[in-house]
């Protein structure tokens, strides 16, 4: 009998102990032969893109809190400090929603985020206010934003997707940041979502045409090696 495990179950597919193993895994498992034509990071081209890692995702009482985000946490801290230590661009999403910029969403979801709920915060262990702060109301952190043009003025080719959802705003941003013509680096361990398989599908995916599968390690490595 095949198992009746819904395929939208939670699952803390990350933890803080197996996190860099899996992420090893996952990236060997799904990665596409090509890596992006074996694109070069060249971090002093890039920006690091912190998509929604608010409080509505990552408190464990909010009805979508996302298991995996405590394991993901400690690593975007630590890229989001690399960042503005080399005074590169870094620049954080905030996702809200009214009825009136919901879009699809309103009837999609079951609720919307609202920008006075304090659920709707950046988490107090990121510092939006290090970066840029981003106000976006669809999944693509592009889609009726100021970001694209600010990247441009920055003279930025690259991005590093990190945050949530994986399969959602994440793979949405990462594929509209590629057909604008920006390189993707797409972090497998910096990036979450409710369950390994939704994680694995979006890898697989964007390996296969849209971005370089990367680690949080390898993008410090050549912040660090930058003079």
């Amino acid at each position: 009998m095949i198992g009746t495990r819904s395929p939208y179950h939670k699952e803390p597919y990350f933890t803080a102990d197996n996190l860099a193993q899996t992420a090893v895994e996952m990236r060997s498992a799904v990665e596409s032969p090509r890596r992006g034509n074996n694109a070069a990071f060249e971090p002093g081209c890039s920006a690091l893109l912190v998509l929604d890692m608010q409080a509505y995702f990552l408190e464990p009482e909010s009805h979508a809190f996302i298991p995996s985000t405590p394991a993901i946490l400690p690593g975007i801290q630590v890229l989001a400090q690399a960042y503005r230590q080399k005074n590169l661009p870094l620049i954080f999403t905030r996702h809200t929603n009214t009825p009136a910029d919901a879009g699809q969403m309103s009837s999609w979801w079951r609720d919307l985020i609202d920008a006075h709920s304090p659920l709707s915060r950046i988490v107090p262990q990121l510092d939006p206010g290090s970066g840029m702060l981003l106000a976006k109301t669809q999944y693509d952190a592009f889609y009726g934003t100021p970001l694209e043009a600010e990247l441009r003025q920055r003279g930025v080719t690259q991005v590093v997707i990190s945050g949530v959802m994986t399969h959602l705003c994440c793979e949405t941003t990462a594929r509209s940041a590629f057909v604008r013509g920006f390189q993707v680096f797409f972090l497998v361990d910096g990036t979450a979502t409710y369950n390994r398989d939704f994680h694995r599908a979006s890898l697989l995916n964007l390996s296969h045409g849209f971005a370089t599968l990367s680690l949080v390690s390898e993008i410090l490595a050549a912040l660090e090696g930058m003079r």
